[in-house]
């Protein structure tokens, strides 16, 4: 898990840097066609690349591919405006939104003290944006958006059936963000690439093929509730690298809005496997927590 957050905020970071010289859907098309060959081989070598899945998981993996593509257009666009680092909190919401949105769309149930948890969480992203500030932007609406898809997007991910293989599944999303980086790229005038950029956009393809590859070994290897707090030292890598690459580091506001929602994701994330854990799924004790 530690591995695959490092790559996923180094990829950020690459992302951003060629950002500066080549135009967004370029880059989207460029790294899509390498990611989805990479991740196409991976799949293979893993035996994991299968499309007999019923029908219903069909419709569920291309409205997933649809809101990777959207959370994609959103999330690069706040990216290639905003510092890393800022980018990189507000996305840190996304546990919590999930938590709340499993609760009252798929009607899990989620006791008080989580709800008191994701109230804080939203507090901190507050703090973060500070909505009507100087800083407050069309930049800052396209992070709040991803936010937002990247939610419904694991929501779809949760009514998947086990017998769809999460390889496949990301092979078809990288397959069809670089297909929505082709659509909307026709009316862009494209750039040409240097040495330096094709290097990064390599890189980039490398990395992403990096993170899942993590990401998938975690899956097979470890119990995701117990690793899935690590997935917050992707802001510390934010952070370094926003600071040593961009020379940007967030206000004191904005950190003391990020370390509210973390603190809020780790204990919801905490309470959720205890619920998990425990025997007939209620909520436990505040004292065991």
């Amino acid at each position: 898990m530690l591995g695959s957050m490092a790559a996923f905020t180094c990829n950020d970071t690459l992302v951003k840097l060629v950002g500066q010289s080549v135009p967004l859907w370029q880059i989207v098309t460029i790294r899509g066609v390498l990611a989805s060959v990479l991740l196409l081989g991976l799949a293979k070598a893993m035996g994991s690349l299968r499309f007999d899945f019923p029908a219903r998981d069909w419709a569920l993996v291309l409205a997933r591919c649809a809101t990777e593509a959207a959370a994609t257009y959103f999330f690069l666009s706040a990216l290639l405006e905003l510092p890393l680092a800022n980018v990189t909190a507000v996305l840190q919401m996304l546990p919590l939104t999930v938590t709340l949105c499993a609760a009252l769309f798929l009607g899990e149930r989620v006791g008080w003290r989580r709800c008191i948890a994701i109230a804080l969480g939203f507090v901190g992203m507050l703090l973060i944006v500070r909505p009507g500030g100087a800083d407050f932007g069309p930049a800052t609406v396209y992070a709040l958006l991803a936010v937002a898809v990247l939610t419904l997007r694991d929501l779809v991910t949760r009514q998947m059936s086990p017998a769809v293989p999460s390889l496949t599944v990301t092979f078809l999303a990288a397959f069809s963000v670089m297909l929505f980086g082709v659509g909307l790229g026709i009316g862009e005038t494209w750039q040409p690439v240097g040495a330096r950029d094709w290097a990064l956009l390599f890189g980039t393809a490398l990395l992403i093929l990096l993170a899942y590859l993590c990401a998938v070994m975690t899956i097979r290897t470890g119990e995701v509730s117990a690793v899935a707090p690590l997935r917050y030292t992707g802001l510390i890598w934010a952070l370094v690298l926003g600071w040593l690459v961009f020379g940007d580091w967030p206000s004191g506001i904005t950190l003391v809005g990020a370390a509210i929602v973390v603190a809020a994701g780790l204990f919801t994330l905490l309470r959720e496997r205890q619920v998990a854990e425990a025997p007939d799924g209620s909520e436990i004790p505040l004292e065991k927590t």
